[in-house]
């Protein structure tokens, strides 16, 4: 069996996650922690690539990984306009757009361009590459209305994770993916949930219109929240509802594993609060199954959430009637992203080249 060499980026607003491979095995991992003060000289995420790239580098020199050995760079998948899932190889277009196009200066979009300088320090036939970014959009047509002319449904999310434990579960039930219904609910500091039929995320509920989670506040009542809007500026209420809302907003803390403690020691709005955050999770996951009619294969719950077992059991008490309930806890990027690149390597998936959307 032929040995691939991969190291895999994950780029963080304030981290850079980075692991090497050998084919399906991870040799070495860490997260490359980036002092505020450091990232504050930078004004975009983009002018950061030069400190970024040095930094991965010493990290690859001091574990002994030869770059020039590397068969494949996979980065994270950043803020690129909508596109199909799979991989898409790292080429001038698709730097352009992350650089100076995206309409978010998220850390993600600087996966492709970290996987790209890496690259060409490798040997010839290296490719540089990401997988499943954030903007994957199989949405059907109905997914996209609103209820408002004007505003659109994006397709945006945890998609990485939340179609690596799709496949996964269809490796598990010795099933194709194409030939199955499942729900995916992905639980974190954003939480969304997405309806895959026949191998496609057909719709999705996104983070700020379904359950509220750690750190964010879900779908709110309107009535509610537009005189809050014309009290606060508009970075004000996105920090609110994105930062301090959901979890933190009610017990002052992002986490859950302090939860779990405050609730062990007898805090009933603790209790509460962790319960209610299971009820609206459930009711996303109903919502999920009227988009596949009912019939659904397996809902599975991941995320960094999904290692309480306290909130995952409230969860299956109201939807295991829909179908069986698979917990895949954490969240599952790195081993995700390694393992696109080794389909691609081994001929198993077909790449795809990116290409900048008409104007």
């Amino acid at each position: 069996m032929e040995q691939y060499r991969i190291v895999v980026i994950n780029p963080g607003s304030t981290s850079t996650k980075v692991s090497y491979y050998e084919n399906d095995k991870e040799v070495v991992n860490e997260n490359l922690f980036h002092p505020t003060e450091s990232l504050e000289e930078y004004a975009r995420v983009s002018d950061q690539y030069d400190y970024r790239l040095a930094i991965i580098l010493d990290f690859l020199k001091a574990h002994d990984i030869d770059v020039t050995k590397l068969d494949a760079v996979v980065g994270r998948g950043g803020m690129l306009p909508p596109v199909d899932a799979g991989a898409y190889f790292v080429n001038d277009e698709m730097i352009e757009w992350l650089t100076n196009r995206a309409d978010i200066d998220h850390a993600s979009s600087l996966g492709a361009v970290l996987a790209n300088g890496i690259r060409n320090q490798a040997k010839a036939d290296c490719i540089a590459m990401i997988y499943d970014p954030i903007t994957v959009d199989q949405f059907w047509d109905l997914s996209r209305v609103s209820g408002l002319k004007g505003v659109k449904r994006r397709s945006i999310g945890h998609m990485l994770n939340m179609r690596s434990v799709a496949l996964q579960t269809a490796e598990q039930m010795n099933k194709p993916y194409e030939d199955l219904n499942l729900i995916v609910a992905h639980l974190g500091s954003g939480s969304s949930i997405s309806a895959h039929y026949q191998g496609r995320m057909v719709d999705l509920i996104l983070d700020d219109e379904g359950p509220f989670s750690v750190e964010r506040s879900g779908g709110l009542s309107l009535k509610e929240l537009i005189p809050m809007c014309y009290e606060m500026s508009e970075e004000d209420i996105t920090v609110l509802t994105r930062k301090k809302g959901g979890m933190i907003s009610y017990l002052n803390t992002n986490s859950g594993i302090e939860v779990e403690e405050r609730i062990k020691n007898g805090d009933e709005e603790a209790a509460y609060i962790l319960e209610a955050m299971a009820y609206q999770v459930a009711k996303g996951i109903g919502s999920a199954a009227t988009v596949l009619s009912g019939k659904v294969d397996g809902i599975v719950i991941t995320g960094g959430l999904a290692y309480s077992e306290r909130l995952t059991d409230w969860v299956k008490e109201r939807v295991s009637f829909i179908g069986n309930v698979i917990v895949s806890p954490g969240e599952n990027e790195m081993y995700a992203l390694a393992m696109g690149a080794n389909r691609i390597l081994t001929g198993d998936e077909v790449g795809h080249t990116f290409s900048l959307p008409e104007a």
